[in-house]
Protein backbone atom coordinates (compact mmCIF):
# COMPACT_ATOMS: atom_id res chain seq x y z
CA UNK A 1 0.00 0.00 0.00
CA UNK A 2 1.37 3.41 -0.95
CA UNK A 3 2.25 6.04 1.61
CA UNK A 4 -0.45 8.35 0.22
CA UNK A 5 -3.05 5.58 0.57
CA UNK A 6 -1.96 4.94 4.16
CA UNK A 7 -2.30 8.66 4.95
CA UNK A 8 -5.73 8.76 3.30
CA UNK A 9 -6.74 5.70 5.34
CA UNK A 10 -5.60 7.52 8.49
CA UNK A 11 -7.82 10.48 7.56
CA UNK A 12 -10.75 8.13 6.90
CA UNK A 13 -10.29 6.48 10.32
CA UNK A 14 -10.23 9.95 11.92
CA UNK A 15 -13.53 10.87 10.24
CA UNK A 16 -15.13 7.50 11.03
CA UNK A 17 -14.23 7.94 14.70
CA UNK A 18 -15.85 11.39 14.67
CA UNK A 19 -18.95 10.01 12.96
CA UNK A 20 -19.22 7.17 15.49
CA UNK A 21 -18.77 9.50 18.47
CA UNK A 22 -21.32 12.05 17.26
CA UNK A 23 -23.82 9.38 16.22
CA UNK A 24 -23.66 7.73 19.65
CA UNK A 25 -23.98 11.08 21.44
CA UNK A 26 -26.94 12.05 19.25
CA UNK A 27 -28.68 8.74 19.92
CA UNK A 28 -28.10 9.15 23.66
CA UNK A 29 -29.51 12.70 23.55
CA UNK A 30 -32.59 11.52 21.67
CA UNK A 31 -33.10 8.67 24.09
CA UNK A 32 -32.79 11.01 27.08
CA UNK A 33 -35.32 13.39 25.54
CA UNK A 34 -37.78 10.54 24.94
CA UNK A 35 -37.40 9.21 28.48
CA UNK A 36 -37.98 12.60 30.04
CA UNK A 37 -41.50 12.40 31.41
CA UNK A 38 -43.82 15.31 31.97
CA UNK A 39 -42.98 16.70 35.36
CA UNK A 40 -45.33 18.43 37.75
CA UNK A 41 -42.81 21.24 37.80
CA UNK A 42 -43.61 22.60 34.33
CA UNK A 43 -40.90 25.27 33.96
CA UNK A 44 -38.08 22.88 34.87
CA UNK A 45 -39.42 20.34 32.41
CA UNK A 46 -39.64 22.87 29.60
CA UNK A 47 -36.15 24.23 30.31
CA UNK A 48 -34.73 20.71 30.33
CA UNK A 49 -36.46 19.86 27.05
CA UNK A 50 -35.16 23.07 25.45
CA UNK A 51 -31.59 22.31 26.55
CA UNK A 52 -31.84 18.76 25.20
CA UNK A 53 -33.17 20.13 21.92
CA UNK A 54 -30.22 22.56 21.67
CA UNK A 55 -27.80 19.72 22.34
CA UNK A 56 -29.42 17.65 19.59
CA UNK A 57 -29.12 20.57 17.16
CA UNK A 58 -25.43 21.00 18.00
CA UNK A 59 -24.77 17.29 17.50
CA UNK A 60 -26.70 17.28 14.22
CA UNK A 61 -24.44 20.08 12.93
CA UNK A 62 -21.35 18.15 14.02
CA UNK A 63 -22.68 15.05 12.24
CA UNK A 64 -23.22 17.03 9.03
CA UNK A 65 -19.67 18.43 9.25
CA UNK A 66 -18.20 14.94 9.69
CA UNK A 67 -20.24 13.66 6.75
CA UNK A 68 -18.94 16.54 4.65
CA UNK A 69 -15.36 15.60 5.57
CA UNK A 70 -16.12 12.03 4.52
CA UNK A 71 -17.36 13.29 1.14
CA UNK A 72 -14.15 15.26 0.66
CA UNK A 73 -12.09 12.16 1.40
CA UNK A 74 -14.18 10.05 -0.96
CA UNK A 75 -13.42 12.51 -3.77
CA UNK A 76 -9.64 12.27 -3.30
CA UNK A 77 -7.70 9.98 -5.60
CA UNK A 78 -4.21 9.15 -4.36
CA UNK A 79 -3.45 7.43 -7.67
CA UNK A 80 -3.31 10.65 -9.67
CA UNK A 81 -0.07 12.59 -9.55
CA UNK A 82 -0.28 16.31 -10.06
CA UNK A 83 2.78 18.50 -10.57
CA UNK A 84 1.08 21.20 -8.49
CA UNK A 85 -0.21 20.91 -4.94
CA UNK A 86 -3.89 19.98 -4.73
CA UNK A 87 -6.11 17.66 -2.69
CA UNK A 88 -4.42 14.29 -2.39
CA UNK A 89 -0.89 15.69 -2.73
CA UNK A 90 1.93 14.55 -0.52
CA UNK A 91 4.25 17.52 0.00
CA UNK A 92 7.73 17.25 1.48
CA UNK A 93 9.13 20.63 2.56
CA UNK A 94 11.97 22.11 4.57
CA UNK A 95 9.51 22.73 7.42
CA UNK A 96 7.64 19.41 7.47
CA UNK A 97 5.71 16.86 5.48
CA UNK A 98 2.10 17.54 4.52
CA UNK A 99 -0.71 15.42 3.15
CA UNK A 100 -3.36 17.65 1.61
CA UNK A 101 -6.81 16.24 2.40
CA UNK A 102 -8.63 17.32 5.57
CA UNK A 103 -7.43 18.92 8.76
CA UNK A 104 -6.91 15.83 10.91
CA UNK A 105 -3.84 16.60 13.01
CA UNK A 106 -0.73 14.58 12.39
CA UNK A 107 0.28 11.00 11.74
CA UNK A 108 3.57 9.20 12.18
CA UNK A 109 4.30 6.56 9.55
CA UNK A 110 7.59 4.76 9.02
CA UNK A 111 9.27 7.03 11.57
CA UNK A 112 8.28 10.25 9.76
CA UNK A 113 5.77 12.83 10.87
CA UNK A 114 3.08 14.01 8.43
CA UNK A 115 0.67 16.87 8.97
CA UNK A 116 -2.81 16.17 7.62
CA UNK A 117 -4.15 19.51 6.39
CA UNK A 118 -6.88 20.82 4.12
CA UNK A 119 -6.48 23.34 1.33
CA UNK A 120 -8.57 25.71 3.47
CA UNK A 121 -6.03 25.65 6.33
CA UNK A 122 -3.48 28.48 6.40
CA UNK A 123 -0.57 26.24 5.37
CA UNK A 124 -2.73 24.43 2.80
CA UNK A 125 -3.74 27.72 1.21
CA UNK A 126 -0.10 28.87 1.13
CA UNK A 127 1.00 25.63 -0.57
CA UNK A 128 -1.94 25.32 -3.00
CA UNK A 129 -0.96 25.40 -6.66
CA UNK A 130 2.77 25.40 -5.92
CA UNK A 131 5.21 22.80 -7.22
CA UNK A 132 8.56 21.17 -6.49
CA UNK A 133 11.44 23.62 -6.18
CA UNK A 134 9.33 26.65 -5.25
CA UNK A 135 9.68 28.72 -2.08
CA UNK A 136 6.66 29.72 -0.03
CA UNK A 137 6.57 32.45 2.58
CA UNK A 138 4.51 31.40 5.57
CA UNK A 139 4.28 33.21 8.92
CA UNK A 140 7.62 34.89 8.47
CA UNK A 141 9.46 31.75 7.38
CA UNK A 142 10.57 30.64 3.93
CA UNK A 143 9.54 27.08 3.15
CA UNK A 144 11.24 25.17 0.36
CA UNK A 145 9.08 22.61 -1.42
CA UNK A 146 11.33 19.58 -1.95
CA UNK A 147 8.83 17.16 -3.49
CA UNK A 148 5.21 16.99 -4.58
CA UNK A 149 3.61 13.64 -5.35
Amino acid sequence: MSLKQRLLDHCQQYVQQRLDTVTHALEAARQAANEEGKSSVGDKYETGRAMMHLEQEKLTIQLAEAQQLQQVLNSISVEKASPTIAEGSLVLTSQGNYFIAISAGKAELDGRLYYLVSLASPIGAALAGRSTGEMVGFRGADIAIHEVS
